[in-house]
């Protein structure tokens, strides 16, 4: 396993964010330093190529990780977020993200508001689950079923850690590409902090679920997402954005 890391400053990312998300995705972690005006971003992959391209891109530095790499960086501590009455340890340098971009503080806020008042047992599948927070949240909040799906093996192997981390049992982790897995029916919300060309392929199968969270979508983009929902009969209740970011609360009519 190999990482590139590099340090930005607020305004390189500004500039450069989207441009390097459109290359890795989710795979992308930003992880905010203490004084809030530095960043270390960080990508996990196999691949030494394809990493050794995104620094020839981008600039910064490529290590080989040790076998333990994944433990060590559980370790490391970050600011708890909260969740409810609980609060959630999601690690920083686990290269998945742990909570503090726009796209998943925006989803977090949509389902806590969203499930509020639910007194029943209710279920959400996480698509593209990086370090599984969404999903270990859902469960905090009350899900009696919670599936978080990435098609990156490491990020499944984290969000499991991080499952343990912070001694949250019964979410179901798996491996698979969320474009071809068969969704459950009837599942209540399913939670995607995907980006926009990702959710518009989806989209059909998002039909499935009562209730949709959808993050990961770049203001630019927001009317073809908008357009492909209404194709699938997927009626929008809200939007909220952040910056560049928009997120978006839907229904199945």
């Amino acid at each position: 396993m190999y990482l590139w890391r590099r340090p930005a400053t607020q305004v390189w990312l500004r500039e450069n964010e989207t441009q390097l998300r459109a290359r890795v995705g989710d795979q992308l972690a930003i992880i905010e330093l203490p004084n809030r005006k530095q960043f270390q971003l960080e990508v996990a992959s196999r691949s030494r190529t394809k990493l050794r391209s995104l620094a020839e891109q981008f600039g910064g530095r490529i290590e080989k990780l040790p076998r333990d790499w994944l433990k060590r960086a559980l370790r490391r501590k970050t600011k708890p977020l909260r969740v409810g009455n609980k609060k959630l340890n999601i690690p920083a340098g686990t290269a998945f993200g742990t909570g503090e971009h726009a796209t998943t503080a925006m989803s977090l806020r949509m389902l806590e508001k969203l499930v509020r008042d639910w007194r029943r047992a209710w279920s959400i599948v996480d698509l593209g689950t990086g370090s599984g927070i969404l999903a270990l949240a859902a469960k905090c909040m009350g899900a009696k079923c919670a599936i978080g799906i990435d098609s990156d093996l490491t990020a499944i192997s984290t969000a499991k850690e991080n499952a343990r981390l912070n001694k949250i049992s019964g979410v179901r982790f798996q491996v698979a590409d969320g474009c071809d897995w068969k969704f459950p029916r009837g599942v209540d919300v399913v939670i995607a902090n995907l980006f926009s060309e990702l959710l518009i392929k989806v989209a059909p199968k998002l039909r499935l679920a009562h209730w949709l969270i959808l993050s990961g979508i770049l203001r630019s983009q927001e009317d073809d997402v908008r357009r492909a929902l209404s194709r699938h009969k997927i009626d929008i209740v809200e939007a909220r954005r952040h910056g560049k970011w928009v997120a978006i609360l839907a229904r199945r009519r």
